[in-house]
């Protein structure tokens, strides 16, 4: 299988809203965003946004997934911080070494001028979590919190 990972695009934006909509949906996640927070999200992801990067993950020249990066800063690791926010496979890709190729290629993209990747999981999805494991990441003992703005729900 030949795979590629390119940024995303404004040409990209039906299919990366049907993935984003799949995701949200699914029960990888708590929260199901409304239909114009995702459009915003792609907006951020292939706009002259600082915060965010969008890629598409292809598998034979069709596309197969997408994963979107936040960049921050981390105090407590002394550096820019990369979030791995969504990643995400059609399930007819799944399980076909796309999730090992992205985190090479962000690795590649990022490893250098970051201190730090950090992603978040939910404790009940052990298929990500020993992907995530395979590839290097291990779990930080953080209870996570948060305070909507701007109207958001959880």
């Amino acid at each position: 299988m030949n795979i590629n990972i390119r940024l995303m695009t404004a040409g990209d934006r039906d299919a990366v809203l049907t993935m984003m909509r799949d995701f949200y949906d699914s029960d990888a996640l708590l929260t199901t965003p409304a239909d114009d927070v995702l459009v915003n999200d792609f907006a951020e992801c292939t706009g002259d946004s600082p915060y965010a990067t969008g890629y598409i993950i292809e598998a034979d020249g069709e596309i197969a997934g997408f994963g979107m990066a936040a960049h921050s800063y981390s105090t407590e690791f002394g550096g820019r911080c990369l979030w791995l926010e969504d990643l995400y496979f059609k399930p007819e890709y799944r399980g076909r070494g796309l999730g090992t190729a992205y985190f090479k290629f962000i690795e590649s993209e990022y490893a250098d001028k970051v201190a730090v990747i950090r992603l978040e999981v939910e404790h009940d999805n052990e298929g990500a979590i020993r992907n995530y494991t395979r590839n290097g990441y291990t779990e930080l003992p953080y209870l996570e919190m948060v305070r909507p703005c701007r109207g958001q729900e959880i």
